[in-house]
């Protein structure tokens, strides 16, 4: 039967975000995908080395929607780390409560986003009703629904009143109730499981050798989670289990993301009991010491990844971000191995895609497209900040005192 290459993206209708899939199909089976990143390129790395660290912070909180506080924190610690800051323990209860109620939000979304996809709107009315609940909360805790900025160098912005631990464990109570009916659809609708089962499989084997993170790895089988493999915040205090599943497909994904939610609850409901007193910040230096760190951080996609080098100034020299999407998207090719076109959609939805967190700057160089490699690319910064800013990397004392602004 002949081959056919069918183009999707980076326009389309079905597709919230710009990226390329380039499907070859023999008949209705996937034979081959190619896969092109790199059209929603808008340079917030290297707009952080033009700002303060306090200004990085809320940039960075923009790199997505869903996973702002995410991207924040990862950001915040390892500022934190660099500058030798002992964050007070109840701001970390904090932030690991804003962290569990954004996962919350995150795979509400993604169920509803499942459903819409596989023609199941009745899910998607559903589970963003419910959601509604959680970014009420976020909007109370941090003055906005979707950025919360609830994150300072040191520590949080707005501490809990007894009123708000109050209403979030009734929420949480309500949600819980919620979550076990779509767990019971999940598990009993025929429908659904039929619809969802062999799609999209990723073996145990393939899930490591690609590197993938988060529900999209522990739904083939892989017990990983940073929470609690690398504790940070207070997640050390918390006790929880990490949700795995042997299914190895979108129906094993679904699975794992509701039975996530559920933990989510628990470890909300321990968070607000155990919360200790105290202050929630420290004070912060606005120049941060000459050092590096890297932190992690289980966003609800995966494994969130910030490094951070600062040079003694108040901006930092570098910020490198590699999000959980940039990580699942090398296995999404294999999942599409010998599914149906039709498969494509929720395929592709079941590592929950966010494209503006993860592309890549390509430059188009003549005639020939070519991809610029990281020294070649670092040689041009180089030669930029030469000409421009008159910098000798030669000379490391002068080139700090240059990048400090002093002769």
């Amino acid at each position: 039967m002949a081959r056919v290459t069918i183009p999707i993206g980076p326009q389309h209708p079905a597709l919230k975000e710009p990226a390329n899939f380039s499907i070859t199909v023999s008949g209705e089976r996937i034979v081959m995908t190619a896969m092109r990143l790199g059209y929603n390129h808008r340079g917030i790395e290297k707009a952080c080395e033009e700002r303060s660290y306090i200004q990085c912070l809320y940039l960075l909180e923009r790199i997505c929607g869903i996973c702002s506080h995410t991207h924040s924190t990862a950001y915040i610690q390892a500022v934190e780390e660099i500058a030798g800051l002992a964050v007070p323990p109840r701001a970390l209860y904090i932030r690991s409560l804003v962290g569990e109620l954004e996962r919350i939000h995150s795979h509400l979304l993604w169920l509803g986003v499942a459903g819409h996809e596989i023609g199941f709107d009745t899910l998607l009315m559903y589970t963003w009703r419910d959601r509604e609940v959680v970014m009420d909360i976020l909007a109370e805790l941090g003055g906005n629904r979707v950025n919360y900025g609830i994150n300072t160098p040191g520590g949080v912005r707005r501490d809990l009143t007894p009123e708000q631990i109050d209403r979030i464990l009734k929420a949480m109570d309500v949600l819980e109730e919620r979550t076990r009916y779509y767990i019971e659809v999940a598990t009993e609708e025929p429908t659904l499981a039929a619809r969802l089962s062999g799609v999209g499989y990723l073996s145990h084997e393939d899930a490591l050798r690609l590197s993938a993170v988060g529900p999209t790895l522990r739904a083939s089988a892989v017990d990983r989670d940073i929470r609690r493999d690398d504790p940070y915040a207070a997640y050390g205090e918390l006790s929880f289990k990490v949700i795995t599943d042997d299914h190895c497909d979108v129906y094993g994904r679904t699975l794992v993301r509701v039975g996530e939610l559920m933990e989510s609850y628990t470890m909300i409901r321990q968070l607000l009991n155990n919360i200790p007193d105290g202050p929630i910040t420290v004070k912060a230096p606005r120049k941060i010491p000459a050092g590096e760190a890297c932190s992690r951080y289980e966003a609800p996609r995966g494994e969130c990844f910030h490094y951070v080098r600062a040079n003694g100034s108040d901006k930092p020299e570098r910020v490198k971000v590699r999000a959980s999407t940039f990580a699942n998207i090398q296995a999404v090719a294999k999942m599409m191995e010998n599914n149906y076109l039709a498969d494509v959609p929720i395929i592709v939805a079941a590592i929950d895609p966010c494209f503006s967190c993860t592309d890549r700057c390509l430059e188009l160089l003549g005639e020939d497209r070519q991809l610029i490699g990281w020294s070649e690319l670092r040689q041009r910064g180089i030669e930029w900040n030469r000409r421009n800013r008159g910098i000798d990397f030669s000379n490391p004392s002068r080139r700090l005192h240059a990048l400090r602004g002093e002769r």
